[in-house]
């Protein structure tokens, strides 16, 4: 079945959807808001940029030649780079960060200064990962290699029984993948699909993609394998346990978001027809996770609340907090699930549990899923 023929419900829940829309809109109305970023987004946007460039600064510049020190500085990376990923790259390319498409462009293509491609992303995340949260087939984030199984529609082989060991590796080695070979294949996977008609001739696009990978490389890579004072294989552990570092965050972060005991993993019937409105779907396949903590909530973009973050994927994040009350009142209101976790360590536990028990069932039971 392709994109296309994925039908949501339109009056099923539409005055949910309507009803919550328009308290979100009289709450920015009533406030004098903006839905775009504010100073603190700007200041944490230099913060976080700073945060990634100052160990790399530190080390091309020969200020650090201890080895042990050298290899922090490259930790210290990967938790810069999850942070540009979450806090700045994330809006600016759901343009979410303003209401000016260059800013927006520009910001977003921070992502191929740390290795990836905005431009692939945008399909992978903005067109089918939130317009299809959880369908199989349809969202990459739960459509991924054999060896794991994040839906209960996938067939369950032997080795799933240990996927909740093993997983986070594979959720470190993640952003290693995008730098090198994914994210070809799903460009071409894309064009196939019809989804890079809007972005431009395919050759140009593939070309941009290869120009960026070597820019990245050489600077990221190549540059302090020539500059730094210890051999070559402290610079190559160096830069692995940067992506490492990312993608254990990044991983954690987004899959403790949507494969949860909670959640649904709805399918289209044979006419390509789901069973619920488009806003109602958000709400039975996502799940927010510590929405008391500030400083996480800060550091991962607010992507805490993934719930409002999918709602409303062209608000930027700082709002999410304040709107999270108006969708849980409304859900409430309307007997819709709003799935939350008090704190990051049960959502990463129920993570952890899921993946379990997908590992170990071909389907789901019920007193699994419905496990807090």
């Amino acid at each position: 079945m392709s994109i296309s023929t994925v039908k949501f419900q339109r009056e099923l829940n539409k005055d949910f959807n309507a009803t919550l829309r328009l308290r979100v809109k009289e709450y920015f109305k009533q406030n004098n808001l903006s839905h775009h970023a504010n100073l603190n987004m700007v200041i944490k946007s230099i913060f976080m940029f700073s945060f990634y460039l100052t160990p790399y600064i530190l080390l091309i510049s020969g200020m650090v030649t201890n080895p042990w020190m050298i290899y922090l500085m490259w930790i210290w990376m990967g938790v810069g780079m999850a942070g540009i990923g979450l806090s700045v790259m994330h809006d600016a390319n759901h343009g979410a960060y303003s209401k000016n498409n260059w800013i927006n462009n520009f910001l977003g293509i921070s992502l191929n200064m740390i290795g990836g491609n905005s431009t692939v992303w945008k399909l992978q995340h903005n067109v089918l990962h939130h317009t299809y949260t959880n369908i199989d087939g349809m969202d990459e984030d739960i459509t991924t290699i054999g060896l794991l199984r994040f839906t209960p529609h996938k067939k369950r082989y032997p080795i799933h029984r240990f996927q909740h060991i093993y997983a986070w590796f594979f959720y470190g080695i993640m952003t290693l993948y995008w730098i090198s070979t994914k994210e070809f294949t799903q460009l071409v996977r894309y064009r196939d699909m019809g989804l890079t008609k809007r972005q431009g001739n395919f050759k140009k696009l593939m070309t941009e993609l290869i120009i960026w990978k070597i820019v990245y490389y050489a600077y990221a890579f190549v540059l302090p394998m020539i500059l730094l004072p210890v051999a070559w294989w402290m610079i190559l552990l160096g830069f692995l346990s940067m992506h490492f570092i990312c993608g254990v965050i990044l991983g954690s972060v987004f899959q403790s978001a949507h494969v949860m005991p909670d959640v649904n993993f709805p399918l289209a019937d044979e006419a390509g027809n789901m069973e619920n409105h488009w806003a109602v779907h958000q709400l039975l396949t996502t799940t927010n996770f510590s929405p008391s903590s500030r400083f996480f909530s800060w550091f991962i973009g607010g992507l805490n609340y993934q719930i409002e973050h999918h709602l409303f994927p062209n608000i930027c994040h700082v709002h999410y907090k304040n709107l999270s009350n108006i969708v849980k009142k409304t859900a409430e209101e309307y007997q819709l699930p709003y799935y939350s976790k008090k704190n990051f360590v049960s959502a990463v536990w129920n993570h952890i549990r899921m993946l379990r028990n997908l590992g170990r069932h071909d389907l789901v039971p019920v007193e699994v899923r419905a496990g807090s």
